[in-house]
């Protein structure tokens, strides 16, 4: 029988856990729904109702494809996420401040989303605005959460309180989902459009992400009555505040140029991680076009495709975690990583050259769902495992850094082809240089040495320096 995660008789624990858990649900429908399902036809349709007759849109000095205005926007969102995270973080490691950015970023995100349910037909740059305002608050109040997990849990129960919020988090992220499925379903019998009914999910999720972010936030409130909780507010100054954090930076990669092996397979991340990132934002987007609009289909039935799509990769994802994490154990976490990453380039030149029905799409749904979830916690684990216990902290913002620094040259790249060529399959097929190049690199990093020199510098940290 497994143990209780906290103990019933820590009440104040218990609360501060059950508010962390609660915002991984709020916000994963966001992601969830808005994301990854209907906020990309969302905007490419603005965009088609916008375009000219050459199908392209007339933004400032640009006029780029109406089609690819999507894979900007999702680029743009995560580039200015990644020149606002030094500054956000050094807010959010002081007490006061991290509770403010949760619920401002928590504010504008759940705002900006409603603004995009509402944008009126052919806005297409109010809409664009809409969701890259969207998407920058939705990193900005992760990384304040993400914070709080060393608040809420005790060092021995880290693992399984994030692990826990995760798991929640799917689950919230599918609910809405299965929600907003019954509503495009059921739009016909309820007498709106399906372009209603889309703009309706969308609000929903915007709804759902400010009221349970409101409650969680007033639950991690609970921390305040922890032992050992510092919540006193800062006088330093801001531009002091920055300043200190880069210092720690400079000190962080310093350490990190000592350690070439994990600096190897950070850079492998950064690549593979990317284009994995890619296809989940664009693929609701590639299937519209290449499984409907393209084969003269209304684009309105590919919605309710969409949305159970997946919805299917929700659930069939948790079970292909808990496979790869089984399948580490017996081949090694780095094989098991490999054999995903070949899975998933199996999934790009299968999409790119031979996806013809929903059939088909089901299937791959079936493969990426079983790929998913495993590549990104063994990629996690395997850094942990490679990273000095005494630069955890400093280390896995290199590694969130790579994470969001690169999700959005995956997208620029899929942009570009997509802008030159106007077909969806080469863009796609151009995502296939940052599964190889990820794959060839980490399958060259040796990473037994790499965990036997992080551990090395434990030891030579642990070591007292002798006196002068």
């Amino acid at each position: 029988m497994t143990a209780s995660l906290i103990s019933p008789a820590d009440p104040v624990r218990r609360r501060a856990v059950s508010g962390f858990t609660l915002y991984d649900v709020a916000n994963s429908a966001f992601v969830t729904t808005v994301v990854t399902a209907v906020g990309g036809p969302f905007l490419t349709s603005l965009a088609k109702e916008a375009a000219g007759a050459d199908g392209r849109v007339s933004l400032l000095l640009l006029a780029p494809r109406a089609e690819s205005l999507f894979a900007y926007a999702v680029s743009l969102s995560v580039l200015l996420q990644v020149l606002a995270l030094p500054v956000l973080g050094a807010l959010a490691d002081r007490a006061t401040a991290k509770r403010r950015l949760l619920l401002v970023a928590t504010g504008v995100g759940s705002a900006a989303t409603v603004a995009l349910a509402l944008v009126p037909a052919g806005a297409v740059v109010v809409g664009l605005l809409a969701f890259v305002v969207a998407n920058l608050a939705y990193g900005a109040a992760i990384l304040a959460y993400n914070a709080y997990l060393a608040d809420v849990a005790e060092l021995p129960d880290r693992d399984r309180v994030s692990a826990r919020g995760f798991a929640c988090g799917y689950a919230g992220g599918a609910f809405v989902l299965a929600v907003s499925l019954g509503l495009v379903t059921a739009a016909e019998p309820l007498g709106i459009s399906r372009g209603t009914a889309v703009r309706l999910a969308i609000g929903l999720s915007a709804v759902w992400w400010a009221a349970l972010g409101v409650i969680a936030v007033r639950r991690l409130d609970a921390v305040r009555e922890l032992p050992g909780y510092d919540g006193r507010a800062t006088t330093e100054p801001l531009r002091a505040q920055v300043a200190s954090s880069l210092r720690q930076l400079k000190a962080s990669f310093a350490a990190l140029r000592a350690l070439p092996g994990t600096a190897r397979y950070l850079l492998a991340f950064l690549l593979f991680n990317d284009a994995i990132q890619a296809v989940v934002a664009l693929s609701a987007v590639v299937l519209e076009n290449e499984l409907f609009v393209a084969k003269g289909l209304p684009k309105e039935d590919a919605t309710p495709f969409l949305l159970q799509l997946i919805l299917l990769i929700q659930v069939v994802a948790v079970f292909g975690a808990a496979g790869s994490a089984k399948l580490a154990a017996r081949i090694g976490a780095k094989n098991t990583l490999l054999l995903t990453l070949a899975v998933w380039v199996g999934i790009v030149l299968y999409a790119v050259v031979a996806l013809d029905g929903t059939g088909a799409a089901y299937v791959l749904g079936v493969f990426i769902a079983l790929v998913l979830g495993g590549s990104q916690a063994l990629a996690r684990s395997l850094f942990s495992s490679m990273t000095p216990a005494g630069r955890q902290a400093s280390f896995f913002g290199f590694y969130e850094l790579a994470e969001r620094g690169t999700a959005w040259i995956g997208t620029l790249v899929f942009a570009v082809v997509l802008d030159v060529t106007g077909s969806y399959r080469s863009a796609l097929s151009s995502l296939l240089v940052l599964f190889v190049a990820g794959g060839l690199l980490l399958a060259r990093t040796d990473t037994d040495a790499a965990i036997a020199a992080a551990r090395q510098a434990d030891e030579a940290a642990a070591v007292p320096a002798p006196r002068a």
